[in-house]
């Protein structure tokens, strides 16, 4: 018995469907299989992307392709040495500053955290604490301790290669940044060329609305961070807070989650703050308090309305699931990879939903044209599938 036309198509519409679903799982296995060799790839395409709109408009300026490829990649390196040459030295005296107040840390902790919680929950947590104890669960524990240690050794052998690597890809990722700029335009051309001709239009329309969600959560985002971390160090300095910059470039860099990185910054300086201070200091933590909400009004009522915009349409939530589940998947090039990948699934996303209210599965078999009757005596409903006028309501 041979098939019916229909029968026909939907095998072979299937046919088609399990084709492109094994090429996506074949992509899928060589990233996880090439992840270790694809970060610096993967970092310099992004970069790429980011200094390609630059590129066009000095294209369009009159300049041509070779020297504008150049000026951006030079001042896209003048920005990388210049954030090195500033931000490095502040962040090492940082650093000795908190490795120097360690031992206060660790006496605050003991002498004043811990006997005030255990006054309020009544729960011994000292005890546990004491280096005897952790001697004897040790000591109890050996063979999964010598585990450890023996991962930790086998790691250790190994580091001088990962050192060599990651030298390898540092020298790699302004390299092949370079070709990514200057042969952006030919790569789209070359993937839009591969497209079918009669999906090119909804492709084209796709890509660019992801284009726009993408480079308005990077370009924008990134901003916002960099003026976050720059109000919240610049603030928590002037205050008198001795790790103000190191909590304030922290905080900064966890903002492109709202809240998160307020948040963050609040509980670390308001930690650094009792230390500092060997007690409660009112007016140093009102002083963190003001630093923080005034970043907060400025980042809220100026800096996203204005740089970010509404495009982005990318839940906090989902920014925290894609990053966490492309490194779990991935690795480091998973985390890379997991924002292009979730704007452009948010994309296809909403195309889904729009085709989804326009498909008869949603709006029902048979489609109705409703028209109101003059001076509201009921509403006629055409009914396209019957081919006919139903009145309804009032007939006076």
């Amino acid at each position: 018995m041979e098939p019916t036309p229909t029968a026909a198509l939907d095998i072979a519409r299937f046919l088609k469907r399990l084709q492109w679903g094994l090429v996506a799982f074949a992509a899928l296995w060589l990233i996880a299989l090439l992840g270790p060799i694809l970060t610096p790839f993967v970092l310099a395409a992004l970069l790429g992307w980011l200094g390609d709109p630059l590129v066009d408009r000095l294209e369009r300026s009159g300049r041509s392709r070779p020297v504008a490829v150049t000026l951006v990649f030079v001042l896209m390196v003048m920005l990388v040495v210049l954030v090195v040459l500033i931000l490095v030295p502040m962040i090492e005296r940082q650093v000795v500053t908190l490795v120097d107040a360690l031992p206060e840390y660790r006496d605050w902790f003991m002498e004043t955290a811990l006997p005030w919680v255990e006054a309020r929950t009544g729960i011994e947590i000292t005890s546990w604490l004491d280096p005897q104890r952790l001697f004897e669960l040790a000591r109890a524990h050996w063979a999964q301790a010598g585990g450890v240690a023996t991962t930790v050794f086998g790691y250790l052998s190994t580091s001088g290669f990962a050192f060599i690597t990651w030298m390898v890809n540092i020298v790699l990722v302004p390299i092949l940044t370079f070709y990514f700029l200057r042969d952006w335009d030919l790569l789209v051309d070359r993937v839009a060329a591969m497209i079918p001709r009669d999906h090119i239009g909804t492709v084209s329309r796709l890509a660019k609305e992801s284009d726009e969600v993408l480079g308005a959560f990077l370009r924008g985002q990134f901003i916002v961070m960099l003026a976050l971390g720059a109000i919240y160090a610049a603030g928590l300095t002037m205050v008198g807070l001795n790790l103000g910059l190191l909590i304030g470039i922290v905080a900064g860099l966890i903002s492109f989650v709202p809240y998160l990185g307020a948040a963050t910054g609040i509980v670390l300086a308001v930690l650094a703050a009792l230390v500092q201070a060997q007690g409660f200091d009112l007016q140093l933590l009102v002083l963190v308090g003001v630093v923080f909400t005034v970043g907060q009004l400025i980042e809220s009522y100026i800096l996203t309305p204005r740089i970010v915009g509404d495009r982005i349409g990318l839940h906090p939530v989902a920014v925290i699931f894609a990053i966490m589940a492309g490194g779990q998947l991935f690795g480091f090039v998973g985390m890379l990879i997991a924002l292009p990948v979730a704007a452009v699934g948010n994309v296809l996303l909403r195309f889904a939903h729009e085709r989804y209210t326009q498909s008869r599965l949603y709006a029902g078999d048979g489609p109705k044209i409703v028209i109101e009757r003059p001076h509201g005596h009921g509403v006629i409903v055409l009914d396209d599938d019957i081919g006919e006028a139903t009145e309804r309501g009032d007939k006076s």
